[in-house]
Order: structure tokens, then C-alpha cells, then sequence
């Protein structure tokens, strides 16, 4: 999920309760439910090996006491330049369990990358499976609106009180907060409910006479009933929209077919390369085009996309790049040159990890 979903999720777990045992309960919980998307200082290695790294150490479950102790460090740091100072002075922070409930905000950012279909790998390093659960799309308005007035209500009543002059007592919120994280929690029962719907229709029916080898669903924006859905067959891929709520599968006859390329020495040398393996590892419908280059010294440029990611809606997709593809470059010879990004008319080659010339074409 996109980061203000996991600060607002971390609050909101503030807000519900986990503030009253301890200070800096909030604070620390809308820090630490970010604290796994550090992983992001991994670009600095380059963009391969920030990819390689993505959603890797920081988002497992051997990684997120060691994010969250970070997190501690710094809240740690804040309170000793405030003064050690709260606004209760009745309520001390107690650093135990801030550190228990920074590793439950961390957990909780798993949970919600699980969510949409890019995926974690939550055992690494001791496996790197990838796990998806394929139910909400990278930005999900229904649960940015339900985070928001989880936190927003009880301020409004708090003015309210202050107008009438009400007593309050204790942290304000606790009902709202609550309130908002079971509405996630209910929102994903749908949304699986929908998910499965769409998938048993696409397993259903045939593509061009030929039965699925597998089928996928994959969430869109807004709209919880509709799907982009991907399904393999033996020679080619079907690329069709999905309606759950009939359910039907291309219900506006959108139903686009990719056929298999055919493996080569080009592609088997691209996909041997770094980046190529780090793809492949990552990407479940994973096809690859070779482009040549005619000229001064020839090569091949070899372009690798996830089918999942074929499909994202055009107000988020630069058509000219297509979305977490990738590409190789290699000479004539079969060796790996370097990466290829940007776009087809503007591309960039950077050396893989470990090599040292960087330009562009």
C-alpha cells in the first residue's frame, strides 16, 4: 500500500485503545507502521538492486523487530530532546511494550502490502516465496476514507464538547478508531468474497477451445467489482476485465490474447542476468520480447513484463513504459550490457550491480 495508508493504519491502532497503557503509544505506532518501507534506501545500490530488495529483509517477520527498534531509537531520541516531557506526566512511556506495539505496527504493514498484488515475502530469508493476496489495489479510497474519519470524528465532537463545555475524559477516539479498523477488516471480506467470484468465472469457460492452466484476478481502482483478470493456457494468455457481481468475464468483449514467444538464446541470456533473475523470481505471468539493434554494433534489447501489471487503469500508466517492466540490454555477442529504463524513445542504460559505466543511448 502507498504510505499514507500505513501512517493513518498505525494511528488509528494508537487510537483505538493501545495509547491508554503507555505514552508515545500513538506517536510510535504511526512511525513504526511505516518503518518497513526503509527498504527504500536500497535504490542507492541502483535500480536493480533496489528492486532486488524491495519488500524483502525490512517486510519479513525476522526483519520488522529490527525496523521497529529504529523506530524506538528515534522516538527515544525525541522524548530525551523534548525534555522527557508528555502531554500526561501521569503516563510515562513504558519502552517495552512501545516496542511490542511498534512490532505489531510493523506486522500490520505486512498484512496490508499482502493485500494488493505486488506482494511480500514474509519468511526471507529463509524463503523467498512471494505471497499476494490480490484483494485491493495499491491505493484504496474506501480504506483512506475510513482511516481518515476514524482520526477526523472525534476531533469534530471534541469541538463540539469544548463548545458546550463538556468534560472529556481520558484519550478521545478510542470508539472511532476502532470503528475504522473493523470497517478494513470488513471491507477485505468483501473484496475476497468479489475476488473469488471473479476467479471461479475465469476458471469456468475456455479461451479459443482451450481450458486454463491457471487464472488470476487482479483489483482496480474504485470499483470492487470489477477485475482485471489473467489466464494461462498452454500456447497463448488471455487478457480479459472481469465483472463479479454477475459475474461475467468480458462483459464489454475486451478480451485481448498473448501469445507465447517462443524461448531463445537472447532471452535465456537476459533472464540469466541479474535483473532477470531478480524479474522472474518476483513476476507471475512473466513474458519476454526481443527488440534488435541494428545499429553501430548491434545487440538485442530484451523487455520482460508481468502480464498482472499489462492491464493498469490509463489514468496511472504512462503508456510509454509500461508499469514495473523491465529490460536487458545485451551485444551481439550475448552479454549482458546493462539495464534498460526510461522509455523506448528516451532509454537509459545502467550497469547491473557490480559493474561501473553508466550512460545513455
Amino acid at each position: 500500500m502507498e504510505p499514507i495508508t500505513h501512517f493513518l493504519t498505525g494511528a488509528c491502532m494508537g487510537r483505538a485503545g493501545l495509547n491508554r497503557k503507555t505514552a508515545l503509544a500513538t506517536l510510535t505506532l504511526t512511525l513504526a507502521a511505516e518503518a518497513p518501507d526503509l527498504d527504500v534506501l536500497g535504490r542507492f545500490g541502483g535500480p536493480a538492486f533496489g528492486f532486488a530488495h524491495h519488500r524483502g529483509f525490512t517486510h519479513s517477520f525476522l526483519g520488522v523487530p529490527l525496523c521497529e527498534a529504529v523506530v524506538i531509537a528515534f522516538v527515544y531520541r525525541i522524548w530525551r530532546l523534548r525534555g522527557r516531557r508528555t502531554r500526561d506526566p501521569n503516563l510515562p512511556p513504558r519502552w517495552g511494550i512501545l516496542f511490542l506495539y511498534a512490532c505489531l505496527a510493523g506486522f500490520s504493514h505486512i498484512l496490508l502490502d499482502f493485500t494488493n498484488n505486488y506482494g511480500v515475502r514474509p519468511f526471507w530469508p529463509f524463503s523467498g516465496r512471494w505471497y499476494s493476496w490480490d484483494i485491493v489495489f495499491i491505493i484504496e479510497p474506501v480504506m483512506l476514507v475510513l482511516l481518515v474519519l476514524g482520526l477526523i470524528v472525534p476531533a469534530l465532537f471534541a469541538l463540539i464538547d469544548k463548545e458546550i463545555g463538556a468534560r472529556q475524559r481520558g484519550p478521545r477516539g478510542r470508539l472511532a478508531a476502532t470503528l475504522a479498523l473493523t470497517g478494513i477488516v470488513a471491507m477485505w471480506a468483501v473484496r475476497d468474497y468479489e475476488h473469488r467470484r471473479a476467479v471461479n468465472a475465469l476458471q469456468a469457460r475456455t479461451y479459443q477451445g482451450a481450458d486454463p492452466i491457471r487464472a488470476s484476478a487482479y483489483p482496480t481502482w474504485i470499483n470492487p467489482f470489477h477485475w482485471y483478470g489473467v489466464v494461462e493456457t498452454p500456447a497463448f494468455f488471455a487478457l480479459a476485465p472481469v465483472d463479479s457481481l454477475q459475474p461475467e468475464v468480458d462483459p464489454g468483449d475486451q478480451m485481448e490474447f498473448r501469445y507465447k514467444p517462443e524461448e531463445t538464446s537472447v532471452t535465456r541470456a537476459a533472464k540469466a542476468s541479474y535483473l532477470g533473475r531478480v524479474y522472474l523470481d518476483w513476476a507471475q505471468y512473466p513474458v519476454a520480447e526481443t527488440e534488435p539493434i541494428t545499429a553501430p554494433t548491434g545487440g538485442y534489447i530484451v523487455r520482460l513484463q508481468d502480464l498482472r501489471y499489462e492491464q493498469v487503469p490509463s489514468s496511472l500508466d504512462d503508456r510509454r513504459r509500461r508499469v514495473l517492466g523491465a529490460a536487458v540490454e545485451l551485444d551481439k555477442n550475448l552479454r549482458v550490457i546493462g539495464d534498460v529504463y526510461g522509455t523506448r524513445e528516451h532509454p537509459v542504460l545502467v550497469p547491473e550491480p557490480g559493474e561501473s559505466n553508466q550512460g545513455k543511448r
